[in-house]
C-alpha cells in the first residue's frame, strides 16, 4: 500500500519573525520506482491546481503506487492568501513573481529563498509538473520547452486539447528574455535534465470542473507513463500540437474591444482573419480592425471589453505536425 506523510516546512521568514510555511505531501509506494514532483499555486489566484491535488489525494488513498509522489498544493502562500499573481513589493521588491527566480537562492530575496527551499524537493525528481491556470481568455493547454523530447513526451501523456511548445535559450525571441522566462520553474527543471511541463488549467479565482478533471486525469496519465501506477494513459483531449512564438495581437489605441460573435477559442485562423474591432467609447469611431497575425490556433482572446493601448487582445500559436 501507499504510505502518505505530511510535512509542514518553513520557506522563509517575514520581518516580524513570522514564518512563511507550506505543506508537502509525500506518497511513498511499497515498490521502488521514479519520483514525480507536482506543485500548484505559485501564483495565488491560480487555484485549480490546488483542487486537482486534493482530488488526486482521494484517488491515491487506496491505490498501489510504485516510487514516490511529492505534492505541494500551495507553492507560494504569500500570493495565495492575497489571491494575487505576485507578492507585495514591500515583501520582495526585487522578485515579485516567484516563477522567475528558480532554482532560487537560500541567501537571496524572499521569493528566491522560498524557491530554493522547494527546489530541495524538486531537484531530485525524475519528472516535474507545475500546475498553473490561465485566464478566462485562454484555452486550457500544456506548455513544454521546444526541442526537449522528454518534456514533449510528458506533455503528450498528460494531454489537453492544446500542447504548446515554447522556444527557449538561443531559439527564443527578445520577449522571452525580457520577461525573465529563464527563471521559470519548468525551464530550470528542463535545464537540469528533469522532464517538466506546465499545464495551464482554464482560468483563475474559480474552480472550473472540466479543467480540474483534465488535471487529475493528466497526472494519473503521467504516473502510469512512469510505471508508478498500473495501466495505460487514457485519452485526455483532442490534442493539437502548436508552437508558441510569444507573439500577440495588441491594441493600437484605447477603447472598447468587441470580438466577432463567430470567433471562438481553439479554432484555427488564418493571417488577416478578423477577430473583432476596437472602437472609441465616446466618439464611436472604429480605431482598429483586430486581425490574426499568423496562421494557427487561436488560444487566447480577451474577454475584457475595456482595452488600453498595448493590451494583448489575442494570441495565435502556429500549428505543428
Amino acid at each position: 500500500m501507499t504510505e502518505h506523510t505530511v510535512e509542514r516546512i518553513v520557506l522563509a521568514r517575514l520581518p516580524s519573525g513570522i514564518e512563511v510555511t507550506t505543506t508537502v505531501h509525500t506518497y511513498a509506494g511499497s515498490d521502488s520506482g521514479p519520483t514525480l514532483y507536482v506543485q500548484a499555486a505559485q501564483h495565488g489566484r491560480e487555484v485549480n491546481g490546488t483542487e486537482v491535488l486534493r482530488r488526486l489525494h482521494d484517488r491515491l488513498d487506496s491505490t498501489a503506487l510504485a516510487g514516490t509522489l511529492i505534492a505541494v498544493p500551495v507553492a507560494d502562500p504569500l500570493t495565495f492568501d492575497r489571491v494575487s499573481y505576485t507578492t507585495s513589493e514591500s515583501l520582495d521588491s526585487v522578485n515579485a513573481n516567484m516563477n522567475r527566480v528558480w532554482p532560487g537562492d537560500s541567501t537571496g530575496s524572499l521569493h528566491e529563498r522560498m524557491a530554493a527551499r522547494l527546489w530541495e524537493f524538486a531537484s531530485g525528481a525524475d519528472a516535474v509538473i507545475d500546475l498553473h491556470t490561465g485566464s478566462p481568455s485562454t484555452l486550457t493547454h500544456v506548455v513544454f520547452e521546444e526541442n526537449d523530447h522528454a518534456s514533449r513526451t510528458l506533455a503528450d501523456v498528460f494531454g489537453t486539447d492544446l500542447l504548446l511548445g515554447e522556444p527557449a535559450g538561443d531559439d527564443a525571441d527578445e520577449e522571452w528574455a525580457a520577461r525573465g522566462f529563464g527563471g521559470k520553474f519548468r525551464v530550470t527543471a528542463a535545464e537540469s535534465e528533469i522532464p517538466s511541463i506546465t499545464p495551464e488549467l482554464a482560468h483563475n479565482k474559480q474552480l472550473i470542473e472540466p479543467a480540474i478533471e483534465t488535471g487529475v486525469t493528466g497526472i494519473l496519465n503521467v504516473l502510469r507513463h512512469l510505471s508508478m501506477l498500473d495501466g495505460e494513459p487514457e485519452s485526455n483531449g483532442h490534442t493539437v500540437l502548436a508552437r508558441n512564438h510569444l507573439s500577440r495581437v495588441a491594441a493600437n489605441d484605447s477603447g472598447l474591444f468587441r470580438t466577432d460573435p463567430a470567433v471562438e477559442l481553439g479554432q484555427e485562423v488564418s493571417t488577416g482573419e478578423r477577430l473583432g474591432a476596437l472602437y472609441a467609447s465616446t466618439t464611436y469611431e472604429r480605431l482598429q480592425t483586430v486581425e490574426a497575425d499568423r496562421d494557427g490556433v487561436l488560444y487566447s482572446l480577451t474577454q475584457e471589453a475595456t482595452a488600453v493601448e498595448g493590451d494583448t487582445l489575442a494570441r495565435v500559436a502556429v500549428k505543428r505536425e
